[in-house]
């Protein structure tokens, strides 16, 4: 059987920072909500086969929002408490109808902007690359460590870093094997690489464009939107 990709978006968040009732996810941006950009990034990629959504159970938004995945199978599962408990959730569906070999590919719901030239490129250097691989940019600003009274404690050394973004591509069986082995331990990892690394695995950085911002605050929707109206997916 050939190897299939799936995306799997994590969306029980409820986006404090954005001082909004409305999760953020579920915020207007440019037609449509932020969500739906985030899925349609992904579903309308010719190489994806289907999609994993995880919601708490109590969300009101996504029965009445009901988006499509380009005619693709679009699945539901629980969202959890921390973001590795929801993509767990996710892989726990999709593990009944995709194969362990599969990839996935897990992607944050508040990254409406990502473009087909980065899905692009990351499904074919995480695709060739052992273990897999995510979407970043190397560091460009001075990097500062703060101390306990939020002042300066010393200047890091930028050379190396990296901001980590998403989608974050990996095998569906490995990927789940590790976030389970992670949260047998306690260790709520905060992206889904940590979790292969804390069993020595090096997944391949695939560099992608600072675009792809995550919506936080309230001003990242007027930004969004000027990528989004300004973009050719």
């Amino acid at each position: 059987m050939p190897v299939k990709h799936w995306a799997v978006i994590p969306a029980a968040g409820v986006g404090k920072r954005m001082k909004s009732a409305t999760p953020k996810q579920y915020l207007a941006l440019a037609g449509k909500t932020v969500i739906e950009h985030s899925l349609s990034a992904l579903c309308s990629h010719p190489l994806i086969a289907g999609a994993v959504v995880a919601v708490t159970e109590t969300d009101p938004y996504w029965k009445e929002l009901n988006p499509g995945c380009d005619g693709k199978p679009l699945f539901r599962a629980a969202g959890g408490a921390e973001r590795c408990h929801s993509v767990l959730n996710a892989l726990d569906v999709l593990r009944e109808v995709a194969d362990a070999a599969d990839w996935v590919l897990v992607h944050d719901a508040a990254r409406p902007c990502l473009s087909r030239d980065d899905l692009d490129r990351l499904l074919v250097e995480a695709g060739a690359h052992p273990v897999g691989g995510i979407l970043a940019v190397p560091v460009r600003d001075t990097m500062k460590r703060a101390n306990a009274s939020v002042e300066i404690a010393r200047t890091e050394n930028r050379d190396g870093l990296w901001h980590a973004l998403t989608p974050q591509m990996f095998r569906l069986g490995e990927l789940r094997s590790a976030l389970r082995d992670a949260l047998q331990v306690g260790a709520l990892v905060t992206d889904d690489a940590s979790a292969l690394e804390r069993l020595g695995k090096a997944p391949r950085l695939v560099e992608g464009s600072a675009s792809n911002i995550k919506i936080t605050r309230p001003e990242d929707l007027a930004l969004a939107e000027f990528h989004l109206t300004h973009s050719r997916r």
